[in-house]
């Protein structure tokens, strides 16, 4: 969930070969397209069917996919452009940063409101439809944006407060560390991250354990929702692996000096771009409802009319 750590594939001591640069932001531009068009596609397909944005486990799912576009659009935007102009004005730079903050943040949470959501359709069947619904799935999709917003906006108010005006007009390497530069930023951010991590694992263990022991007895869609918490919790230890990523990149920079932009974009791959292609697979191609409608949206099939 650190953006800036995601985004130090170049830094300012490390700069790679023109041939190399180029096969990089090919690699990038080119994952960065196929999963916007997958999750566009599925964005499409949700809005043209009622089915889907009546029911609250698809509506978490699509905020997640809207998410995810933001996010990678952002990512691949700045890896480019710190091949391309190197350094952008701060302003600029903290604009993108927040709002990249605010929808890497929200993935993990979304994540953990759709296994309770999972374990709610499972454990407490008969009460579903009465706990989840759309009315309280937007508002807790309102819940999610407003714990972000205040976890990520005191930033820009303690930078605002400690540096000068004429900083706001300067161009730097646009990362985290550069746009908010104050040290109380980072150990907030820590602070911010411990709790993110200690809340989100809680729910996915919970969900996971209690949806284990009720598909040992119950039907195959529990079993299946047990699969779904498990990709849940796999594309929440990617997203929140970030974490690790400063620790991580010291050891590689140890260890293979001279491979080191190559080790960063390695990291920026398997922790940025890799979790973001979760989601198509877990509701795209897994959900047999979602698959079904999506399948006829990519073949530019006639579709009935939906009531």
């Amino acid at each position: 969930m650190n953006v800036s750590s995601a985004n130090v594939t170049v830094v300012i001591e490390y700069r790679d070969s023109y041939t190399k640069a180029v096969t990089k932001n090919v690699i990038v531009v080119v994952l960065g397209l196929s999963i916007n068009y997958i999750n566009a596609a599925l964005i499409q397909t949700f809005c043209k069917h009622q089915i889907f944005y009546m029911n609250p486990r698809y509506i978490l799912f699509v905020h997640l996919v809207v998410n995810d576009m933001i996010q990678v659009t952002l990512t691949i935007s700045l890896f480019v452009i710190s091949y391309v102009l190197y350094k952008i004005n701060v302003s600029v730079c903290c604009a993108i940063i927040l709002l990249a903050l605010f929808t890497t943040e929200n993935t993990p949470l979304n994540l953990a409101c759709m296994a309770v959501e999972c374990y709610i359709a499972i454990c407490v069947p008969l009460r579903h439809s009465q706990i989840c619904t759309v009315r309280r799935v937007l508002i807790l999709i309102g819940l999610i944006w407003a714990t972000t917003v205040l976890s990520v906006l005191p930033d820009l108010f303690v930078t605002l407060a400690t540096e000068p005006l004429e900083y706001f007009s300067s161009r730097v390497f646009c990362l985290r560390e550069t746009a908010f530069p104050n040290p109380h930023i980072i150990k907030k951010r820590d602070i911010t991250y411990v709790v993110y991590l200690v809340i989100v694992w809680f729910v996915i263990f919970y969900t996971y354990i209690r949806i284990v022991f009720t598909a040992k007895t119950a039907s195959k869609y529990a079993k299946k929702a047990r699969n779904t918490i498990l990709l849940h919790g796999f594309q929440v230890l990617l997203c929140m692996a970030t974490y690790t990523v400063p620790f991580l990149l010291t050891a590689l920079q140890q260890w293979f000096p001279k491979n080191f932009p190559d080790s960063l974009f390695a990291c920026y791959i398997i922790f940025q771009v890799l979790p973001r292609s979760i989601s198509p697979i877990v509701y795209g191609v897994r959900d047999k409802t979602f698959r079904k409608y999506l399948k006829r949206h990519m073949l530019c099939q006639v579709r009935p009319q939906e009531f």
